[in-house]
């Protein structure tokens, strides 16, 4: 088997443009990115929403908000691809989110976080991540309706912020895409 890499410009031009973006159907995943201190990983955040092309993304707390060029360095753009919007505390999002039939998803280590692969996704869904080092608020993660974990196979407790919510987002992403094409 031959395999070449695609240039730059081959993986532009397979790339739907911005406008074809915004006005394609999104994913019914919603994300709050609740206190995250890092611009890069807001940044990372925005990039991996517009791959999974989920519906919103709320920064609230202490999250950085666009324009802001540490953000723009990781997001290579998808801040302009993304909706978005900052809302400064998340728990009335949250209420409001319910009233509206999202399931509320919280990823982080609980007496009772499912393993994200085994976890029972109903759509549309919140996917919630917290800050850096805190986590999520206690309060955020007592209104949630369930509490997700990545499994950690070596000495630390969890991954980035970033890497997890790439990871949990693109298993949430799979669960609706096989519930879509069945």
């Amino acid at each position: 088997m031959n395999i070449k890499k695609l240039t730059y410009d081959e993986i532009v031009a397979s790339r739907p443009a911005p406008e074809a973006s915004l006005a394609k159907p999104r994913n019914p995943i919603v994300a709050i990115a609740d206190d995250i201190r890092s611009l890069h990983n807001i940044g990372a955040i925005f990039r991996t929403s517009d791959g999974a092309h989920i519906e919103y993304l709320f920064l609230c707390g202490i999250s950085g908000t666009p324009p802001r060029s540490e953000i723009r360095k990781a997001s290579l753009g998808a801040e302009d691809s993304v909706p978005w919007s900052y809302i400064k505390d998340a728990a009335p999002l949250i209420t409001d989110l319910k009233a509206r039939g999202y399931q509320i998803v919280a990823l982080e280590h609980t007496d009772n976080s499912a393993d994200y692969r085994q976890a029972d996704y109903r759509f549309p869904i919140c996917l919630i991540v917290g800050n850096e080092y805190n986590g999520i608020q206690d309060r955020l993660v007592a209104s949630a309706d369930m509490a997700v974990e990545i499994p950690m196979l070596g000495i630390k407790q969890s991954l980035n912020v970033s890497v997890a919510y790439g990871i949990a987002v693109y298993e949430i992403l799979a669960r609706w895409r096989e519930r879509i094409i069945k």
